[in-house]
């Protein structure tokens, strides 16, 4: 397999740069939203709004226990991964994005009402996972560095949390880790051709390589910005 270098045209334009910078602050604004949910929630209980496995008053919780987390040290845990990892997919993956971040919000959470143990599950540790599946296993599957590169960092980042889906601790969801990790590499392989930049090109690289090339671009639709 060809590793191939991301046009320098393409990655270091104004416009890159400027939708790097649209993907980071739109990661800390999710995250402010999170510290400023606990805030103003502070003494309210408003955990008692997670998901609760197959009751009616849990369903809710699909959209909403994203969004709440158990104390100050549970969100502190989610902060950092959070950032790096929505930063990293809407800046690598934009087109795919719109599509991955609804399913791993969502769907964990579906799938812990339907199958969870009992209790009430909440925090945001089921898109940690979902990014960290989908980001790694993406890059994975691609042909350029950048992908890799992340893929890589993520990797040595976060793979402690693999043992995260494992049912270890009993006050842990690892129902929503499991759930969230599956998704995200599923995610990654129906959505691989998809955002693939274009690569860079040598005066040297002859007939075969340009017809190499146009077949690894025509894999999937255009670069969406």
């Amino acid at each position: 397999m060809h590793i191939h270098s991301p046009d320098p045209a393409h990655t270091g334009s104004v416009r890159a740069r400027a939708h790097f910078r649209l993907a980071l602050k739109l990661s800390l604004g999710f995250v402010a939203v999170l510290w400023l949910i606990m805030l103003l929630g502070w003494g309210l209980e408003l955990e008692r709004f997670g998901i609760r496995p197959r009751q009616l008053v849990g369903l809710p919780g699909i959209l909403l226990a994203p969004l709440l987390h158990a104390d100050v040290a549970h969100l502190i845990a989610n902060t950092l991964p959070l950032i790096v990892l929505l930063t990293a997919t809407l800046h690598l993956y934009p087109g795919s994005a719109f599509r991955v971040l609804p399913a791993i919000y969502l769907g964990p959470g579906i799938a812990v009402w339907l199958f969870g143990q009992g209790g009430v599950h909440v925090g945001a540790s089921g898109l940690v996972y979902g990014l960290v599946s989908y980001v790694f296993v993406a890059g994975l599957l691609r042909r350029d560095r950048r992908a890799i590169a992340a893929s890589l960092l993520v990797s040595f980042m976060y793979g402690t949390l693999a043992w995260g889906v494992l049912p270890i601790n009993p006050r842990v969801s690892w129902e929503t880790h499991l759930a969230a990790a599956l998704l995200g590499v599923f995610l990654a392989i129906m959505l691989r051709h998809r955002d693939i930049p274009p690569r860079v090109r040598y005066s040297w690289e002859g007939e075969d390589e340009e017809v190499d090339d146009e077949t690894w671009r025509d894999e999937g639709p255009p670069l969406r910005h």
